[in-house]
């Protein structure tokens, strides 16, 4: 017989999703439109397009296929992954364009908007990984745009206050999600957590497509680290690609051989390799050396191994904070690396010793606001997801395709 699941979500979900997108539809029908009276020569569109394209493997397969190592959650790992992507990324362009907006009376769209704008949607995606499989999809895209929202104004903060050039604020967005998120999954936590959920289970099957998308973004990866960089210093663009590169091919191999000496068998551990590739943070503005670039992702690749393997636990025992995708380790501590490294590298380059002082504190505030957003825009969200309202998915009924998704034999069980 067919396990007996929470009422439909369709009074929930159908109003919701359609309130936002006729909303959406109303303010993109009057207040947008797309930079066509701008001359761009063909082979600069095509740049462009490209490494769009690859921005979009990364935020929807990438991070798509990431999220169905669990063993009855890949349905909605995917599928929610497309819808939250999709909405935030409408709503981060609206958001965004706010500025031209007030300027120009209307907001402009382009290539370099749209990749903007997804970018923000996967500091969503970060936040969101905390939470996987114990939220409704009703309860996700609030997460996302709530999120986006409070990444925005992190970047328009940084721009206004501190003259925080937005390549920098944007980079931040490792460090925003997964603070965010862990502050949802504190506030959120489930007694069901400390003995793991029933269904909260990983096999190989799930997570050979979860290795795909670590591969995806693996691939796509210098795209995403240097669309920001400036298209008429191809040098420099050259430089951050190679750059990304070397630290990902070494943050791999130092990765395989952190997750065999951690464990009890001398064995790889799939999740310990896969998780920690989805994420690794380069200083675009200072690393100039290939061997700069190679230490920060042997770096990244120790401190974020151990910590998938022993913080995750560490973490839900002392301060009762289940963290499903291992973000903090994931996203959260190559972003302070990637900050840290930002900062001694700049701190070297720079001979003058007031300036170094001043770069020092100026880099520090940028990091003390971007955390005391992130964390007040976490701990609101979940204070508001906390009531009822949302429908939670009861314990017996988290990381578990069949309370969302229609199946021919509901019968059949994984």
């Amino acid at each position: 017989m067919a396990p007996q699941y929470a009422p439909s979500l369709r009074s929930r979900v159908a109003p919701l999703l359609l309130l936002l997108q006729t909303g959406f539809i109303v303010i993109y029908a009057f207040y947008t439109e797309i930079e066509s009276n701008i001359q761009v020569d063909v082979e600069t569109f095509r740049n462009l397009y490209a490494e769009f394209q690859d921005v979009n493997v990364i935020v929807i397969l990438g991070f798509g296929f990431l999220c169905t190592f669990l063993v009855r959650y890949g349905f909605s790992g995917s599928g929610f992954n497309l819808l939250v992507v999709v909405m935030a990324t409408q709503w981060a362009i609206i958001l965004n364009g706010i500025e031209s907006l007030y300027n120009r009376g209307k907001v402009r769209l382009s290539l370099r908007s749209l990749v903007v704008a997804e970018m923000c949607a996967a500091s969503a995606l970060v936040s969101i990984g905390a939470v996987l499989g114990k939220t409704n999809p009703v309860q996700l895209v609030v997460i996302a745009l709530l999120e986006v929202s409070g990444f925005v104004l992190n970047g328009w903060v940084l721009q206004t206050l501190l003259k925080v050039r937005s390549l920098n604020s944007i980079m931040m967005l490792h460090i925003f999600g997964a603070l965010f998120g862990l502050m949802l999954t504190w506030i959120l936590f489930r007694k069901e957590s400390e003995q793991q959920f029933e269904k909260e289970k990983f096999d190989r099957k799930t997570g050979l497509f979860s290795m795909l998308g670590t591969v995806f973004l693996w691939m796509f990866w210098p795209s995403f680290n240097s669309f920001l960089v400036d298209s008429h210093t191809p040098g420099r663009k050259l430089e951050v690609v190679c750059s990304t590169y070397l630290a990902l091919g070494v943050s791999a191999v130092t990765a395989a051989a952190v997750s065999v000496l951690s464990s009890p068998r001398g064995k790889f551990n799939l999740r310990c390799i896969m998780w920690r590739l989805c994420s690794l943070v380069l200083s675009k503005s200072v690393v100039h050396q290939p061997w700069e670039a190679m230490t920060i992702g042997f770096t990244a690749a120790v401190v974020s191994t151990i910590g998938i393997r022993y913080l995750k636990s560490h973490m839900l025992l002392a301060f009762q904070c289940h963290d499903t995708c291992a973000v903090l380790s994931t996203h959260g501590l190559p972003g302070l690396l990637g900050w840290l490294a930002h900062l001694l590298l700049q701190i070297i380059d720079c001979e003058d010793h007031t300036t170094t002082i001043r770069f020092a504190v100026f880099h520090i505030c940028v990091l003390l606001i971007t955390i005391t957003i992130s964390l007040s825009m976490g701990i609101i969200t979940g204070l508001l997801l906390k009531w009822n309202f949302w429908k939670t998915p009861q314990d017996k009924k988290c990381f578990d395709d069949q309370a969302f998704w229609e199946f021919p034999h509901l019968s059949v069980l994984k």
